[in-house]
């Protein structure tokens, strides 16, 4: 090792991939996290399980705008507001339309996502290698599920970025959808699979388990939160923590949700909020997706992960420390069944699980990547949004590039945080 330093913050999957990138380039790391890696407070652990390299259409897209009322008057919408967070939301959601108000803002954005993304499945593999749980990562394509032709041509747009993006995309029609996800409801009658887009089958065990890889590389693992930098003179002296402060040559903000404080803190104020995602989980089953799938009229994702059937999906802006809405959840559950009508219709409780988090998302829909302002040895790696298990090897990779000074695998302009000012 090179005896450098490195704290990396945050031990979800984007700071366990980090850290196994930076004990590659031959550093000393500190992962820093109160909780435990992969448990069940961290985003990591509630995500759909999606390896969608495929997912280059921004939050926002043209004529969002028009939804507004249903967002501020449905609480059991895709997309809701609560009431009560209206104001201090709002200059992030004046961003997040802006940013998709026109079609060459949309088309900039989805080149600058597919170039974290675009083998997202094969960079997971490796981690997952090394990781010796090659069995969570799977590439056997993903599924868009719609109700009809016509509605698929609806999407016309998001379709057309991706095949500019380079992506290809098989069309099924009534009769190979049925053959090919036979436990699928009827209403469904064409799909779109994505063939080069994995999955993760259950991703709080591929979390813990790439802290745990790192560990055995040599890694640290300090169960304490950072509260902020001491830097002189422009150098990094140490990240100051609740236990006390950690000395390091360099430092990683990784912190998710709770990343804005210590971004503002390294010289770099960012919009970043909290998208309130929902999951309902039914065990013991084996009806469902052969293919995970995602249900284009009601925006849900349905995998089947080593815990059981999970569908995820939907956002809820209410700020981190709001109680709740579990109707939310519920309403995944009524969701998934009617998906799937060979599953039992009423569900004993102990069959169903529920679970909400946090996704750390800047209203542009890219994260932050890159060197803060108020020091070089801090570098940026949060607020990936609804893209975050995708593109999290990638961002590992680039963060032990901007550390080492090597050349990075991507241009990471478009991720700089000062991007906001």
């Amino acid at each position: 090792m090179s005896g450098r330093h490195v704290a990396v913050i945050g031990a979800g999957v984007v700071g366990a991939a980090s850290a196994l990138e930076l004990l590659r380039a031959g550093y000393r790391v500190t992962l820093i996290d109160p909780a435990e890696p992969g448990g069940e407070q961290a985003a990591s652990y509630g995500n759909a399980g999606w390896l969608s390299s495929h997912s280059v259409s921004p939050p926002a897209m043209p004529g969002a705008w028009k939804h507004i009322p249903s967002y501020l008057t449905d609480p059991l919408g895709p997309l809701a507001v609560r009431a009560t967070y209206l104001p201090r939301a709002l200059p992030w959601l004046t961003r997040y339309l802006y940013s998709g108000a026109t079609q060459a803002r949309v088309e900039t954005t989805a080149r600058a996502l597919r170039s974290m993304l675009f083998d997202a499945p094969a960079l997971h593999a490796r981690l997952a290698r090394e990781a010796e749980v090659s069995h969570l990562v799977e590439q056997h394509g993903l599924l868009h599920a719609y109700r009809s032709r016509a509605d698929y041509l609806a999407d016309a747009f998001g379709w057309k970025l991706r095949r500019d993006a380079g992506i290809a995309l098989t069309e099924w029609d009534t009769d190979t959808l049925r053959a090919q996800e036979p436990d699928l409801h009827p209403r469904y009658t064409f799909g779109v699979w994505v063939a080069e887009a994995g999955r993760c089958r259950n991703v709080g065990a591929y979390t813990a388990a790439l802290v745990d890889a790192a560990l055995v590389r040599g890694a640290e693992l300090q169960r304490t939160r950072a509260l902020g930098f001491e830097i002189v003179d422009a150098r990094l002296k140490a990240v100051r923590t609740e236990a006390g402060r950690i000395a390091c040559d360099y430092a990683v903000i990784c912190a998710g949700a709770r990343a804005q404080a210590l971004a503002a803190a390294a010289g770099d104020p960012v919009p970043l909020e909290t998208e309130r995602g929902y999951h309902a989980v039914i065990t013991d089953t084996t009806i469902g997706p052969r293919t995970s799938t995602m249900a284009m009229d009601c925006k849900i994702i349905v995998n089947a992960t080593e815990t059981g059937l999970r569908v995820a999906g939907q956002v809820e802006i209410a700020g981190l420390d709001a109680s709740p809405n579990w109707a939310r959840a519920h309403i995944l559950r009524d969701l998934l069944l009617t998906m799937y009508p060979g599953l039992p219709q009423a569900p004993a409780q102990s069959q169903l699980r529920y679970w909400m988090g946090h996704r750390p998302s800047l209203p542009d829909g890219l994260p932050c990547i890159g060197h803060a302002q108020a020091s070089r040895d801090v570098v940026h790696a949060f607020g990936h949004g609804h893209v975050g298990l995708g593109s999290s090897a990638r961002t590992g990779r680039l963060v032990a590039q901007l550390i080492s000074g090597a050349k990075l695998d991507i241009d990471i302009a478009p991720f700089d945080p000062r991007r906001f000012r």
